[in-house]
């Protein structure tokens, strides 16, 4: 086996190799080399504890990075922190640090780390295991999930120095039994929040209110903690964190991190149909591209946005470099895989015994994984936040690394693949949440009042507590008495409430593959018609369901595991009324607003989509009743006179193409997922008379997507006329404003026609 030696000169030489390959590089749209970077270091801090000093000295570690020393310094200042730098550059130790610091002054003090994923709590376990045995000292750091046996439970309550566990864990098990918890909540004086990007839109709004459930038991208890947090690099990181905790914070962003040279190439797989614009699989060439890197010796990370990717193109790879490595050398990695064969497939990367991993975002987080040397990702990962992420897989220690992004037919995977400059000159999207949406508040204030009775004159959020009160009472959940609301109702609330949907009225997705019947999730009841009707696929962590039978009135979907090539995707009927403009401008002969709406909305066929290629390959019917959402959106409207220039029918295309490409780009400005936003165009709106396109947040009571549009239209509408601009289709295609049998022969042409008269936008 050719095993990657590492030495001078040849990882350059095998990217000359590359350049020189006339057929991968006629596929290269860019190409571009991030210089190296030299750390820059602190002294370790005057006030760090003597132990904390022998234990980093026996790491080899003399000294801090910039931004380790800085969060150490704002922390002991007693300021709220959010460090925020790229992967691999020892965010860790911004907060482990103080946290130990403290804890060594005081064996009394406790911590509560919050992390999105069950591994990366493992991976905090093992690292503040490690610091507390070369310190000699008996610090206990315990996980606290729902893996945890009941057995060491109540240790873990009595005893541990540092809890680690997850938002909703907290939710549904610490906070509404607090009284187990009170040597925790009465000596807590940290709360670390890691990955705090990851917390943004519905769920990001719940945590907001689980973390102002949890400052109110501390203060019953007579602490009040210091938060650090850490994040991936995100536009509003300050904003954000500041949001989610409700509390000032310290941004500390100077990273002081090294980083080796970063080679990153776009790469769009060729044409094979130009009047359709369907391009090559993109599956196919990342395994290419990943086999090239494998034969080499090069140690490669793939990622996939799916588990049936993932597992396909594992199968692929091993295959093609059977004659150079053994298959047990390239390794999948998803959910679904169990926590120790996760555990053996991260050391065997760190150790380099496993070459080539294939794997969902599920890596994309900070877990430990040692020193790779390239990274291939299938299709582009959604936002420029993950994209880095994953990037910042290879290279981790220093030494020179390559990204290739293979991008698909999807119109967003287009745009970066053809506007390089977007990539790498913006910064990454807003991290949005509304912890005040008014159902997700209700739900908190709930399982408040059961954890703790409400005093008149209370806050929570920003609204008027007494009117919920009120309306609580009315609704006999809470009880008032002696200018005090308490709970009544015999039911444990947290225990019905999901961090993952706004509205609580769920239907419930049961597995029927074996003869184990299990739950696999939820979808709340305005997606469901779209979500899970008969017949749609569904997937889980990446797998692949046909919903067989949904049982409306009883709100139960029936689902099967299936392996398909195709995805669905429901057409909706939908009737739109404003009911309040917040805001509002003209550009142009467009005019844009922003506010409440309600959406009455009838799915009524579902169509098959191609996952390689993006092409509608068969429909059926959808027959289920009419769900009602009171919204948030953003409309914009075309002048009359536009209207008056073009029939009913070319107008009707042009909104078509116009919507199609911009709900792909809209996720450019939002850290959310494409099905998060839905569009609607209309030929003739109720509202204004006049053609118009809207936007609504798929969440009861909005979420800040739409409004976020709304604020960034001009530069949303200047990319839609450039992503159609240069489409290399001949009338229409997937990858841009949508398959010619869907906007007609001359759809392509007449959205574009439009948005150049309406100007406004360049």
């Amino acid at each position: 086996m050719n095993r990657w030696t590492g030495k001078a000169g040849s990882f350059e030489e095998w990217l000359d190799y590359i350049r020189s390959d006339a057929e991968i590089m006629s596929n290269v749209t860019h190409w571009r080399t991030i210089p190296s970077r030299e750390a820059q270091f602190a002294p370790l801090p005057p006030l760090l504890h003597q132990r904390l000093r022998d234990a980093l000295s026996g790491r080899g570690i003399n000294g801090l990075y910039r931004h380790q020393a800085d969060a150490f310094d704002a922390v002991s200042r007693g300021r709220h922190v959010v460090a925020v730098t790229p992967t691999a550059s020892g965010k860790t130790y911004c907060y482990n640090l103080p946290v130990l610091q403290s804890l060594l002054d005081n064996d009394e003090g406790r911590a509560l780390y919050l992390f999105p994923t069950k591994a990366l709590a493992q991976d905090q376990v093992a690292e503040l295991q490690e610091l507390a045995n070369l310190m000699d000292v008996d610090i206990k750091t315990h996980t606290y999930d729902g893996d945890t046996p009941p057995t060491v439970r109540n240790a873990i309550r009595n005893a541990g120095h540092i809890v680690v566990t997850n938002p909703d864990m907290l939710h549904s098990a610490i906070l509404p039994h607090h009284t187990k918890w009170v040597k925790l909540f009465e000596n807590l004086k940290f709360i670390v929040i890691d990955e705090v990007h990851a917390y943004r839109g519905v769920f990001g709004s719940h945590v907001a209110n689980v973390i102002r459930r949890l400052k109110r038991i501390a203060a019953f208890y007579g602490s009040r903690p210091q938060f650090i947090c850490a994040s991936a690099t995100i536009d509003n990181p300050r904003e954000h964190a500041e949001a989610l905790i409700g509390e000032a914070v310290t941004l500390v962003d100077n990273n002081g991190a090294p980083m080796g040279e970063k080679h990153f190439v776009f790469y769009n797989p060729p044409v094979v149909n130009k009047q359709l614009g369907i391009r090559k699989s993109s599956v196919l060439e990342t395994r290419k591209l990943a086999a090239l890197l494998l034969k080499q010796g090069i140690q490669t990370i793939v990622f996939a946005r799916s588990r049936v990717r993932v597992e396909l193109l594992l199968t692929y790879l091993q295959e093609l470099v059977r004659d150079k490595l053994a298959p047990s050398t390239i390794r999948g990695y998803r959910g679904g895989y169990l926590p120790n064969l996760r555990r053996e497939i991260e050391r065997g990367l760190r150790s380099g015994e496993i070459r080539g991993v294939v794997s969902t975002n599920a890596l994309e987080l900070g877990i430990d994984i040692g020193q790779l040397q390239a990274c291939v990702l299938n299709g582009y990962p959604g936002t420029v936040a993950s994209t880095w992420q994953q990037s910042g897989r290879a290279g981790r220690r220093q030494e020179s690394s390559v990204t290739f992004m293979v991008a698909s037919s999807n119109p967003l995977d287009q745009y970066m693949i053809q506007n390089p400059d977007f990539f790498f000159n913006r910064p990454p999207e807003r991290a949005l949440i509304h912890p005040d949406n008014l159902l997700i508040l209700i739900d908190h204030v709930k399982c408040a009042a059961y954890e703790l009775p409400f005093n008149r004159g209370d806050v929570f959020g920003g609204e008027k507590l007494e009117d919920l009160m009120e309306f609580l009472v009315e609704e006999k959940v809470l009880h008032y008495a002696d200018d005090r609301w308490y709970w009544m109702n015999q039911s444990f609330p947290a225990h019905n409430i999901s961090l993952r949907s706004a509205a609580q009225e769920n239907f419930v997705i049961v597995d029927l593959t074996d003869s184990q019947h299990r739950v696999l999730g939820e979808v709340d009841r305005f997606s469901a018609p779209t979500l899970i009707h008969e017949e749609a696929i569904y997937i889980h962590e990446g797998v692949q369901y046909q919903v067989e039978k949904l049982d409306y009135p009883e709100k139960k979907a029936y689902v099967r595991q299936v392996d398909v090539e195709y995805y669905t995707d429901a057409q909706l009927a939908v009737e739109l009324k404003v009911l309040h403009v917040d805001k509002e401008a003209s550009t142009g002969e467009l005019l844009r607003q922003y506010g409440e709406l309600t959406v009455n909305a009838k799915a009524t066929i579902f169509k098959k989509i191609r996952l390689s290629t993006h092409e509608n390959i068969g429909s059926g019917p959808i027959h289920l009743p009419e769900e009602e959402l009171h919204t948030s959106g953003y409309w914009f409207s075309f002048s009359e006179e536009a209207a008056a220039r073009r029939s009913k029918n070319e107008m009707q295309f042009a909104l078509l193409g116009i919507a199609n490409v911009l709900v792909h780009i809209a996720p450019l400005y939002l850290m959310c997922d494409p099905f998060d936003i839905r569009v609607v165009p209309q030929v003739k709106a109720v509202h204004t008379e006049r053609p118009t396109i809207y936007f609504y947040d798929r969440y009861p009571g909005g979420i800040g997507l739409s409004e976020r549009l709304y604020q960034v239209h001009d530069e949303l509408i200047s990319r839609a006329k450039a992503l159609i601009a240069r489409c290399s289709c001949l009338s229409g295609c997937p990858a841009c404003v949508g398959p010619i049998e869907e906007v007609g022969l001359l759809g392509k042409e007449q959205a574009m026609q439009l948005l150049t008269e309406v100007g406004g936008a360049e």
